[in-house]
């Protein structure tokens, strides 16, 4: 079928404007199949793509669904991104306050016209983290193409679920980080055995320095991801855990590997029920396709 008026959104881009990670956002037709859904990332060269629904749940969110080539997705961080500065687009205001609704979640949503952009904050909600299984952990990391004397000297993979899970995989230094080589068979083999969205390889940020990091999600149909956002509020909420603290705020840097510069923003707070994030980037709205 004919989707009108693709926007194509480069999400999460440095804070001078480069990169991104180019999103296909659009307005869904209940008319179309999910085969068709998925058939919009690729008709518009971008990895994911945003079907921003009609009219409000009964809570108030605005519903929006998330698809790559092969699946549709529960959550998509940059993907939200996109689709919050597409909606301010479509308005005269400076700012936008929201309420999203993706993968049976409300949450709410902030967009405000930035010099370099839109800049877009949303509710990750509860980030649910454990310590992966010997076995599991010892399958991602080979399939990452790493051994145990690849790894952080004093972090520690781990398990961090805002929804779907993923696996965090530190590494020392932004030169090994450049070293990942995974096998994507064994390594999509190795996800879906083990539930896992897929593994956020990462380089700690250290003072005023960003992190680095490297998203592989073979599993559903993204080699390597150019921005992860879900997965930098999921690494600041285990930053958060591991250092006891109550608040935290960190940015990580993406995308260089793909030339395509990109960042993220997020932080983490400790409350009653748990560990709770918010992640942020701006965004880069192109012409329509």
């Amino acid at each position: 079928m004919s989707w009108p008026d693709i926007m194509v959104v480069d999400a999460c881009v440095r804070r001078d404007g480069r990169g991104g990670s180019p999103t296909a956002v659009t307005d869904d037709d209940p008319a179309a199949t999910d085969a068709d859904r998925r058939a919009v990332a690729a008709a518009a060269g971008t990895s994911h793509a945003a079907f921003l629904g009609p009219g409000r749940t009964p809570d108030g969110g605005r519903p929006v669904r998330f698809f790559t080539a092969i699946a549709e997705l529960s959550g998509c961080g940059h993907g939200t991104v996109a689709a919050q500065a597409v909606r301010l687009t479509r308005t005269a205001l400076s700012q936008l306050n929201g309420r999203q609704h993706t993968g049976g979640r409300t949450f709410d949503t902030v967009a405000i016209r930035r010099p370099v952009g839109i800049e877009v904050w949303f509710d990750q909600g509860l980030v649910a983290l454990r310590h992966p299984a010997p076995d599991e952990r010892a399958a991602i990391v080979a399939a990452l193409g790493l051994t145990a004397d690849d790894l952080h000297p004093t972090d520690a993979p781990r398990i961090a679920a805002p929804g779907a899970p993923r696996m965090l995989v530190p590494v020392p230094d932004r030169s090994a980080l450049l070293r990942v080589r995974p096998h994507l068979g064994r390594l999509t083999a190795a996800c879906r055995r083990y539930g896992l969205l897929g593994c956020f390889v990462y380089v700690p940020p250290v003072g005023d320095r960003p992190g680095a990091a490297r998203m592989y999600a073979p599993a559903i149909g993204v080699d390597e991801d150019i921005a992860n956002a879900n997965s930098t509020g999921c690494l600041a909420a285990h930053l958060l855990d591991t250092a006891g603290a109550q608040t935290v705020t960190i940015e990580v840097e993406q995308g260089d590997t793909l030339g395509r510069p990109a960042s993220v923003l997020a932080s983490a707070r400790r409350g009653p029920a748990g560990i709770t994030t918010r992640v942020g980037g701006i965004a880069v709205v192109r012409d329509g396709q």
